[in-house]
């Protein structure tokens, strides 16, 4: 069997299991994994507030794609190959047991992320992969027999195949040893974060949590639904972060200033809203309309959107007009929320940005541009919503060019 020499850049998700894969598919190919930094998987470390969100629980590939605002439909033949059944499956048959949450996110049993980075750790070394840390890569060029590898402080070296795999970067100017390839970069710009609402009163509300909210992006089609957290900033909880993802060009075009429209009771049907409204009335007519609502979202925020439309707390259901129902439907439905800025999601950093889609082959992962040259991870233009979906785009891009690239 010939024996090849693969690079792969970048000690993440992506780039560890690039290298497992070239090496459980061709035992006998050296394999170099390097790391600029002197620490590896660190977005591994922090995610799902260290407990590590692995993977999603869906199982459907067209319902998986839609999970990734850059990406979408176009990963299907990559997760064909590679899908979430093979995650849970390659950490659960080397001994690192996955659960699923009841919003179908997956984590490590021990609820540790520590549990996944030992298990990629112990893969390389069992493979005999070697790990460069601290090798700061300043130049890729393509020679007659392959690839050369200029290194910061260090000789440099020759590979016949090379697998990128360094994350995303906040500024194009990251991308810059990337630009003698030829490719095309997608500007880079932040993905999933949280909305500050600096001169919002509903922050007074934070910590305070309404399960199912729809969001949407006043002036564009972007709406979405799920969980709202309210935050001593703003707002926050999968669907703010879901409107950010696939929002990102847009939001950032608009500088980040902007209006959304919540909907709190994921409800649109103004006629059968005022005729609930008025059925509550009239079966509690003496009841105070503070302590007794008539939609099933927290009381404080009950209270403070009663405030909104001017109705007294004290007032009995008995003693409110026709008038302040409608107006009471309205802010259910339609409550207005100037957003001014955001703020990173936690300590997980996403951008969207990168290796343009178009010029690689996503049944390989390899460049359109040149032979033996792959990419996997955050480095291309693929990006998706909280819960998991982010990782598995690493593992499957990960696994797919390792067992091509080869």
């Amino acid at each position: 069997m010939e024996t090849k020499k693969v690079a792969v850049i970048g000690g993440g998700a992506a780039g560890f299991f690039a290298a497992i894969s070239v090496k459980e598919n061709y035992p006998n190919h050296q394999v170099i994994l390097f790391e600029k930094t002197s620490k590896v998987l660190s977005k591994v470390k922090v995610s799902g507030g260290g407990r590590c969100n692995v993977t999603h629980n869906c199982t459907d590939i067209s319902n998986l794609c839609n999970a990734y605002p850059r990406g979408g439909k176009k990963l299907k033949s990559l997760f064909y190959q590679f899908s979430t059944t093979d995650t849970i499956d390659w950490f659960e048959t080397r001994g690192v047991p996955l659960k699923t949450e009841k919003d179908g996110r997956m984590f490590p049993v021990s609820n540790n992320s520590q549990s996944i980075i030992d298990c990629l750790i112990g893969e390389i070394n069992r493979l005999k992969v070697t790990l460069e840390l601290g090798q700061t890569i300043e130049n890729i060029q393509q020679v007659k027999m392959g690839w050369k590898l200029k290194f910061k402080d260090q000789p440099s070296q020759q590979f016949d195949v090379i697998i990128i795999a360094t994350g995303g970067s906040p500024k194009l100017k990251g991308f810059d040893w990337l630009q003698n390839l030829g490719h095309n970069i997608i500007n880079p710009i932040p993905s999933l974060f949280t909305f500050n609402m600096p001169n919002e009163s509903i922050r007074e509300l934070m910590g305070l949590v309404v399960e199912n909210a729809r969001v949407k992006i006043k002036n564009s089609k972007i709406q979405t639904q799920g969980p709202l957290l309210i935050t001593h900033w703003g707002m926050s909880g999968p669907s703010i972060l879901k409107a950010s993802a696939f929002g990102a060009r847009v939001l950032s075009e608009h500088e980040y200033q902007f209006e959304i429209e919540v909907n709190w009771i994921d409800e649109t049907n103004m006629d059968l809203l005022f005729d609930q409204l008025l059925r509550y009335s009239q079966s509690n007519p003496h009841k105070g309309i503070g302590k007794h609502k008539a939609f099933m979202i927290p009381n404080r925020l009950w209270i403070f959107l009663l405030s909104k439309v001017e109705i007294p707390v004290e007032k009995k259901w008995n003693e409110i007009g026709k008038k302040k129902f409608r107006q009471l439907i309205t802010i259910l439905t339609q409550d207005i929320y100037k957003v001014s800025g955001k703020t990173t999601f936690k300590e997980e950093f996403v951008t969207c940005g990168g290796i343009d889609l178009n010029e690689i082959n996503l049944n390989t992962m390899e460049s359109k541009k040149v032979n033996n040259l792959y990419f996997a991870g955050e480095v291309i233009d693929v990006d998706a919503i909280t819960g998991g979906y982010n990782f598995q785009a690493a593992w499957s891009g990960g696994y797919v060019a390792g067992k091509l690239g080869g």
